[in-house]
């Protein structure tokens, strides 16, 4: 049975080149546009390139244009779709499509870390490796996953980790939910279901601070305005905040800002622990919003996500948690 499956390509290194300066920069025409791929007729390919754009350039907005795209896709009966994307943003991008879509259709958001004609490019083995993974019969249910150098991550909790290596998109703590090889697409972890908001806006002046020794209440200060609708905190730890900030935290929590903790290290999980002034159990019983599992870009996006569902209260608390 012939496969359909969406293309959408958004920009990013996968769609740039090198000059002659070995500068990398965008193309008037993504290269991987009118790519031909020989799937022996087993797949057909729908390609839309629905932005070309760097990837520090995208936002939510346009992540919304992708999720609304997609549901769409589902609804004509696509079997998969692949999104190919710049990494910087990348991860945040998928998070946000896992946590709006709400059809089984696989979707597969893959990129490059080499320009379309450098040596050792990765784009094209890339896209190929997705289109594959999102026409896998194993794919169906598993939600929106980040495939890169052989190995498929949940959208959830992967991340960039690397600069400029090909390897670069690692899940710190669980690993890779599968991998394909030699044309085999295997699963090896499943991902606990997760709740789905089909949200068709999004708001804005949801901010990301990241906490440090000595740290005081000033950049909380500025943020105290009728204007900011959420802020996530990367903390210390398992987390933790110097107890200068607690003043500044305590007016934002008057002013029913959602104020949403993560932790600032690469493994491990946020939670309260610690009962000292700044301590975990401190921050909690201040009505601080422990987001376990996700770093603060993800965490970020799922406040942004949740607070334009309209949550809010103990159901945001609890959508964040789940």
């Amino acid at each position: 049975m012939t496969k359909k499956i969406l293309i959408l390509h958004t920009g990013g290194t996968i769609s740039m080149s090198e000059d002659a300066t070995g500068k990398i920069k965008p193309n008037a025409q993504n290269p991987l546009a009118e790519l031909p791929l020989d799937s022996q007729g087993q797949i057909q390919l729908v390609t839309e390139e629905i932005f070309n754009l760097p990837s520090p350039h995208i936002t939510p907005a346009h992540m919304l244009r992708l999720s609304q795209r997609l549901r769409q896709a589902a609804a004509e009966g696509f079997d998969g779709a692949v999104v190919t994307h710049g990494t910087d943003t990348l991860e945040e991008t998928a998070l946000f499509l896992d946590l709006t879509l709400t059809s089984t259709m696989p979707v597969v958001v893959t990129g490059a870390m080499r320009s379309s004609n450098e040596i050792g490019s990765d784009g094209l083995y890339n896209f190929r490796t997705a289109i594959m993974v999102a026409s896998a019969n194993a794919s169906v249910g598993k939600g929106v996953v980040v495939v890169m150098n052989d190995e498929i991550h949940s959208a959830r909790y992967v991340t960039k980790t690397h600069t400029t290596n090909v390897a670069t998109f690692r899940t710190p703590t669980f690993g890779p939910i599968g991998i394909v090889s030699e044309g085999h697409v295997n699963y090896m972890q499943t991902i606990n279901p997760q709740p789905h908001l089909p949200i068709e806006k999004v708001i804005t002046e949801v901010y990301l601070i990241k906490a440090y020794a000595g740290m005081t209440g000033t950049l909380f200060q500025a943020l105290n305005q009728p204007t900011t609708r959420g802020i996530v905190i990367e903390a210390l730890g398992a987390g933790n905040l110097p107890p200068q900030t607690l003043a500044a935290l305590q007016a934002l929590v008057h002013q029913n800002i959602p104020l949403v903790l993560v932790s600032r290290c690469f493994n491990g999980i946020a939670e309260p622990v610690y009962d000292y002034q700044g301590g975990g159990v401190n921050l909690a019983q201040m009505g601080i919003i422990f987001c376990r599992g996700l770093n603060g870009p993800k965490a970020r996006i799922k406040l942004l996500v949740g607070l334009s569902a309209g949550l809010q209260g103990s159901a945001l608390k609890k959508y964040l948690n789940s």
